[in-house]
């Protein structure tokens, strides 16, 4: 198994087991060893996982402003730990790959590992949730044949995905590429950056 299908289990692991229970305020248990790879991309997961079903709870029609407000500085925050997670991975692959030999003509790809790696992790939620809307038994056959073709385009993509952070990594790792890191440099959760968290 590929160090990129490895994470995609890992992912939908992290998946399976937020919805045994299926609450936003459940905390995360982590199977795997502080530190290491596998636990990074568990708790990336995760955290994408939760804010996957906030996303949700906060476009529900009924709910309150006060209680909207809530949610929405709850998914701040959540996109402040997710965007922190993708930089501790990229950190791990810096590290990595810091002994790699750098070929005269190498190139850095448009993404760094760890953001082709976010986005393997949202895709994993929207294949574990498109199949859920194939088999929901309270919706008709036309809803599960619609979702049957999107699962099917989800899957291909998927395996694209897969396919094109294998080629980098490896391309990483034989000096052809190299990472080029930018912080995210985020300016609205800096009380320094962002006026409206000033005092005035």
């Amino acid at each position: 198994m590929s160090f990129t299908q490895n994470a995609f289990e890992i992912f939908n692991r992290s998946i399976e087991d937020y919805h045994i229970k299926n609450n936003i305020d459940q905390g995360i248990s982590n199977p795997f060893e502080v530190g290491s790879i596998d636990n990074i991309l568990y708790k990336k997961n995760w955290i994408d996982t939760v804010q996957w079903h906030l996303e949700d709870e906060i476009r529900r029609p009924e709910i309150a402003d006060k209680d909207g407000m809530l949610l929405k500085r709850r998914i701040d925050k959540s996109n402040q730990d997710r965007t922190d997670l993708v930089e501790d991975l990229d950190t791990w692959f810096l590290k990595k790959y810091a002994d790699v030999k750098i070929q005269s003509a190498a190139t850095y790809n448009t993404e760094s590992p760890a953001w082709a790696f976010d986005r393997l992790s949202i895709l994993a939620l929207k294949i574990y949730h498109m199949h859920a809307e194939t088999t929901d038994a309270s919706k008709d056959a036309e809803h599960h044949a619609k979702c049957e073709q999107k699962l099917t385009v989800l899957h291909t993509q998927k395996a694209d995905l897969i396919a094109a952070i294998e080629e980098l990594l490896e391309n990483i790792r034989q000096g052809k590429m190299y990472m080029k890191v930018y912080k995210q440099m985020k300016m609205y959760n800096d009380p320094s950056m962002n006026p409206a968290l000033q005092n005035k």
